[in-house]
C-alpha cells in the first residue's frame, strides 16, 4: 500500500505516574522464588526491563487517552473541530459499549459529523488505526483524524502475582512471566492531508501487513469465571513460540515492505519496533539484518505497553532527536494473532 496525501502531524503521550521496578515485583513474589529456588534479579535478566509504570487505582482509560489527545492536538495545530474521525485502539477498553472513543471525543470536543469508533487488534491496534485514518484521508473522506489508545497493566499484573503465589509451579511461572513485562500509558496520533497550518508534518509513505492466524493461541488475554457472577483477568503466553514465529513472520513482512517502498536494511535511517523486551529486540534486528544502532528502545523503563509501545517510542525518539527531519523511519509492529504491520515514514 502507498500513500500520496497522508501526513503524521503529531504523536504525543501521557505517562502513567506510578513507577514500579522489577525488583519491587520480585519482592512480592518472594514466597514463589524461595519455593522454586529462583535467584533475585531474574525478571530483569530475562526481559531487560528494569521498571514499568502503572496508573493509580481506578483511573479511567479515557482519562489517559484524552490527556495524550490534548497534547497531540496542541502540537499538531489542528483544531478539534477539524478532526473528521477519532478511533480508540487500545487492548484495554472501558466498556463493551459504547466505544471508548466516544468518551475521549467528548473530553476533546470532537463530535458533529466526526466518525467515532473503536478498533482492536492486540499490540497492532494503533498501527491499524493509523492505517484506517490514512485510508480515509487518501480517499478524501476527511482532512484530519486522530488515533488514541490507553493501556493499563496494574490489574492484570496484580492478578497474575496472586495466582503465581497460589500455584508456586515453575511451569506456571514460565507461562506467565511475560505478563509481568506489561506497563501502562497512553498515546495519541494526529494525521492529516497537510492542508492545515501545522508546524511539523511527517509523510506516511505506505506499508505492508501480513498475518499468520494459525498461531492465534500462543498469547491470550481475556477474562474467565472465578465464581458465580465473578470474572477475573488472565493472560497465557508461550513466549518462546511467540518470539520464534513472530520473527519468522517479521522476516517475510520485511521483505515485502522493502520491495513496496524500495527500501533496504542499509537505506533505512531509523527503526522503531514494538517494545516487548531485550530477547525479542535482538532476535528481530538480527533476522532483518538491521544495525542495532538504528534502533531506539524504551522497554527498559516503560515495559511493554501493548498498542502504546511503538508510537510512544517514536515520540520519545523524536523528542531526543534520535529521529530527525528527512530520516526514513520504519515502524515495525508484531502482535498476537499473529499479525505483523510495517509502516514507512519520511520524517
Amino acid at each position: 500500500m502507498r500513500y500520496n496525501n497522508v501526513f503524521i502531524n503529531s504523536i504525543n503521550y501521557e505517562l502513567a505516574p506510578v513507577v514500579v521496578s522489577s525488583a519491587q515485583l520480585e519482592q512480592q513474589l518472594q514466597p514463589l522464588y524461595q519455593a522454586l529456588h529462583i535467584a533475585a534479579g531474574q525478571l530483569q535478566a530475562l526481559t531487560g526491563i528494569s521498571e514499568r509504570r502503572w496508573w493509580q487505582p481506578g483511573t479511567p482509560l479515557s482519562q489517559g487517552a484524552a490527556a495524550a489527545g490534548r497534547k497531540a492536538l496542541q502540537l499538531s495545530g489542528i483544531p478539534a473541530q477539524q478532526i473528521g474521525a477519532i478511533v480508540y485502539t487500545g487492548v484495554c477498553r472501558e466498556l463493551f459499549e459504547p466505544a471508548t472513543a466516544c468518551r475521549v471525543a467528548h473530553e476533546l470536543g470532537i463530535g458533529g459529523e466526526a466518525l467515532i469508533y473503536d478498533i482492536s487488534n492486540a499490540c497492532l491496534g494503533v498501527l491499524n488505526g493509523i492505517l484506517d485514518i490514512a485510508n480515509r484521508i487518501e480517499l478524501g473522506q476527511i482532512r484530519a483524524g486522530m488515533v488514541v489508545a490507553c493501556e493499563s497493566a496494574r490489574e492484570l499484573n496484580e492478578t497474575t502475582i496472586r495466582r503465581m503465589l497460589k500455584h508456586k509451579e515453575m511451569a506456571y511461572f514460565i507461562r506467565n512471566i511475560a505478563t509481568l513485562t506489561g506497563g501502562s500509558g497512553a498515546v495519541a496520533v494526529v494525521l492529516s492531508d497537510n492542508s492545515f497550518d501545522s508546524p511539523a508534518a511527517h509523510r506516511l509513505l505506505g506499508g505492508v501487513a501480513m498475518a499468520a492466524p494459525e498461531h492465534h493461541q500462543l498469547c491470550r488475554w481475556g477474562v474467565e469465571e472465578c465464581g458465580r457472577d465473578q470474572l477475573r483477568q488472565f493472560m497465557n503466553t508461550d513466549a518462546v513460540a511467540v518470539m520464534n514465529n513472530g520473527v519468522a513472520l517479521g522476516r517475510r513482512t520485511w521483505e515485502r515492505f522493502c520491495a513496496e517502498l524500495n527500501w533496504s536494511s542499509a537505506t533505512v535511517n531509523r527503526v522503531v519496533c514494538h517494545q516487548v523486551g531485550s530477547a525479542h529486540q535482538q532476535a528481530i534486528l538480527k533476522e532483518l539484518a538491521i544495525d542495532p544502532a538504528k534502533d531506539f528502545t524504551t522497554y527498559q523503563f516503560l515495559g511493554n505497553i501493548g498498542t502504546v509501545s511503538l508510537p510512544i517510542t517514536a515520540a520519545i525518539a523524536a523528542e531526543r532527536r534520535v529521529i530527525n527531519t528527512g530520516d526514513k523511519v520504519a515502524m515495525l509492529g508484531i502482535g498476537s494473532g499473529l499479525n505483523c504491520m510495517m509502516l514507512g515514514v519520511e520524517w
